[in-house]
């Protein structure tokens, strides 16, 4: 059985700190090897309250800091923690709240043409004001040089993909830097849980992005269960931990198909989207939904029926032989091998999670490092050391065989039963957060709930957050012929990142 204890995610430590013991506070916390999950900012009565929130193998820490709105700044922690930086400008474009001596001063979600002095989480933000011409523009970075040229990709693009922004500077056909621009359809997704009855919620996470609708619901109910204590039966455990590695399967044999196309290779597409259709068929009869909504409930889960191991194994059987004929042919693999490398240091310095980061060798995975189940002996890890776009299409192709092993032992465990369907009213204050394994990476909710058992504030994290800055990094030193294909290995969702 998979060795690793049980952590029940209740938080191990919550302490209240001053703008002059933060820095010093969260230097320990990340010197010890935790990780910055989130940074929540909350609008209480006369104060901003920001919450930051630490996990690690020796447990979870909470900072809390406050201070008044007529002086609404804090200590910038850029330079300890580069997902800091990126929270600190989100919380600025949103709250108000100024991250004091931050490195990148410039906006993160507010495009230049959102009014000034209107933050969209604040209560009294429910007036829109007129939006005004774009008089900020997004400060890109001029390389300069012999040959340099821009090119510039996005935000509108081909096909159903939502926007994004994406300026290359070139000398040949080879990238010198690369920069995103984000966030056009930012839709106010924390906003609208505000004041939701907590049952209510549940069908929001599953829509914050479409390709993750268990991922991020349970990792809603997981930290409304943690804010009001709510124990949940082993067998609702197993059952949640079965719809989360549905999800990976049809997610990555989708991928699978699609960067074998971005080379030329469409006859393997082809066959991976005909294995996707299956496992969605097979994803209706066990939820009534093709992307598996409607299963999950604030202290249990209820399924109609569950997977049957055969049909599994015969699609896995068919994706190891779609990956094998993939690799065998030589303009793949040359297209694939080398292509678009991140290294570990910058992904571990970024805080690259998922199998982006686990493909250049760091070894993060909540299902491990967090787990809320036992996953049995079939579970492990999966990483490969080169980075590149081959390292990203392995770790996705051996982790849909690891998925339908670990699947086939929870139906084993499972038996007859298709899980409680217990449903909890909490009608208790407090506040709860959860880490889920994703099959992009790990997701993050922290949840607040009010004296009327109503959502006072969700903050959401999906793993694009992190990942996105990444793919500049990888782009370095690859031919502009190959951003598709390296874009698709990455495959971060915009959805996630644009909340």
């Amino acid at each position: 059985m998979n060795s690793h204890p049980i952590d029940p995610l209740k938080p191990t430590d919550l302490r209240i700190v001053t703008r002059d013991e933060i820095a010093a506070s969260a230097s320990a916390l990340l010197g010890v090897g935790m990780r910055l999950v989130l940074m929540a900012c909350h609008e209480d009565d006369d104060t901003f309250r920001v919450v930051y929130s630490f996990a690690g193998a020796t447990g979870r820490v909470e900072l809390a800091l406050t201070v008044p709105r007529h002086d609404a700044w804090i200590p910038s922690l850029a330079a300890l923690s580069f997902p800091a930086g990126n929270f600190e400008r989100e919380i600025r474009d949103l709250y108000g709240v100024e991250p004091r001596n931050h490195p990148q001063p410039h906006r993160l979600v507010r495009h230049g043409h959102w009014p000034r002095g209107w933050y969209p989480m604040l209560r009294d933000a429910s007036v829109v004001p007129e939006f005004e011409p774009d008089v900020e523009s997004f400060p890109f970075v001029e390389v300069e040089g012999p040959g340099v040229y821009e090119i510039a990709v996005g935000p509108i693009h081909a096909g159903v993909i939502e926007p994004g922004h994406f300026r290359f500077s070139v000398v040949g056909e080879t990238i010198v830097r690369m920069e995103a621009r984000q966030w056009y359809l930012h839709r106010g997704v924390e906003k609208l849980f505000e004041g939701l009855p907590v049952a209510q919620g549940i069908a929001l996470a599953e829509q914050i992005t479409g390709d993750t609708g268990v991922g991020h619901s349970l990792a809603f109910v997981m930290a409304v269960e943690d804010a009001v204590g709510i124990e949940v039966s082993e067998q609702d455990l197993v059952v949640r931990a079965l719809l989360l590695e549905m999800e990976r399967l049809y997610n990555h044999v989708t991928d699978l198909g699609s960067l074998a196309n971005d080379v030329g290779f469409g006859i393997v597409d082809a066959h991976a989207q005909s294995l996707r259709e299956q496992l969605l068929r097979i994803n209706k009869t066990i939820t009534g939904h093709r992307f598996l909504r409607g299963a999950l409930s604030v202290g249990g889960a209820r399924v109609f029926c569950l997977p049957d191991p055969t049909d599994l194994r015969r699609i896995q059987a068919a994706v190891e032989e779609l990956v094998a004929v993939s690799l065998s042919h030589a303009i793949v693999r040359g297209r694939f091998t080398g292509t678009a490398a991140l290294p570990a240091q910058q992904a571990e310095t970024i805080g690259t999670l998922g199998y982006v980061a686990r493909a250049s060798g760091v070894d993060v995975d909540a299902r491990r490092d967090h787990p809320f189940v036992n996953l049995g002996e079939s579970f492990h890890v999966v990483t490969e050391e080169r980075g590149d776009v081959l390292a990203r299409y392995r770790v996705r192709a051996r982790e849909f065989s690891v998925s339908v092993a670990v699947i086939t032992d929870l139906v084993a465990r499972l038996g007859p039963s298709t899980g409680s369907g217990a449903t909890v009213d909490p009608l208790a204050p407090g506040a709860g957060l959860s880490l889920v394994e994703g099959w992009r990476g790990t997701i993050a909710h922290r949840v607040e709930i009010d004296s009327d058992g109503t959502l006072s504030r969700v903050k959401v994290v999906d793993p694009s957050f992190f990942n996105w800055p990444s793919l500049p990094i990888a782009l370095s030193e690859t031919i502009v012929p190959d951003f598709p294909l390296a874009n698709k290995s990455f495959n971060q969702s915009y959805a996630g990142n644009d909340l």
